[in-house]
């Protein structure tokens, strides 16, 4: 089983998005644009270099086009990786379409997915790379903000990358769970200051941690507004900071 972990994590494409990406965030804006015709904010946040952690609330899958669309920096996300194995040219338009949004697959359902993940981001932003992920660990089906979980800090904290706090807003209402296509309905992406949470103390503190975490997740409500559910998001494991939370040493919560 490790093995099979480690080879995973080797086999990962993880590179900076080149060509596709660009070419899909062409084609994707003027859609966007006329559509849902977006809020855009904070723009000017964001560090045009170096390794930067986009970390945001989490009301919908339309989220992960929503933020690559509206960033200024090319980022990548974690996904299941059935997205990229489909046949034909079904197939094809998948593993285009997420790779085109900076997309990296990870095998969900192995033993060692959790440690993968984080790898995977690891070796991102060790690169000078910018990493999406939602530290809720899966999306909100009530529309509340849950409590963060310390994979996002763990890897600001290991290595050196600024926190750029993302709130998402409206993307709930173009696809709503349950439907399979999305609907036209306006949205709004607001990029925070930016957070350097070192001032906390090393990533090998649990304490550490559940304090940046908590910076991050209060600077998410600021620009999200949302009503705070004061809880763990407790829907089926799925998300990829719950399976980078998997592997860390629990902390005192």
């Amino acid at each position: 089983m490790a093995d099979d972990a480690e080879q995973g994590t080797a086999a990962l494409p993880i590179r900076r998005p080149g060509f596709v990406y660009a070419l899909g965030k062409v084609i994707l804006w003027p859609i966007v644009l006329l559509y849902f015709r977006p809020r855009i904010s904070g723009r000017g946040n964001v560090p045009r270099t170096g390794p930067v952690i986009f970390a945001s609330n989490h009301l919908s899958f339309i989220d992960s086009i929503a933020i690559p669309v509206a960033a200024p920096r090319r980022l990548q996300f974690m996904a299941k990786s059935h997205y990229f194995e489909g046949t034909g040219f079904r197939g094809a338009i998948s593993r285009w379409f997420f790779t085109a949004i900076g997309v990296v697959p990870v095998e969900r359902g192995a033993g060692g997915s959790g440690q993968e993940s984080l790898d995977a981001g690891k070796r991102i932003l060790e690169s000078g790379g910018a990493f999406a992920l939602y530290p809720e660990g899966t999306r909100s089906l009530d529309g509340r903000l849950y409590k963060g979980r310390t994979g996002v800090a763990f890897l600001a904290l290991t290595t050196g990358a600024i926190v750029v706090p993302v709130g998402v807003a409206g993307t709930d209402r173009i696809q709503p769970v349950g439907t399979r296509f999305p609907r036209p309905h306006r949205f709004s992406v607001s990029f925070g200051e930016p957070i350097d949470v070192s001032v906390h103390g090393p990533a090998s503190s649990g304490r550490a941690r559940r304090h940046a975490t908590d910076e991050i997740m209060a600077a998410i409500h600021a620009l999200s507004g949302q009503e705070l559910a004061g809880a763990y998001n407790e829907a089926p494991q799925s998300g990829v900071a719950r399976l980078v939370d998997r592997v860390l040493p629990r902390e005192r919560r």
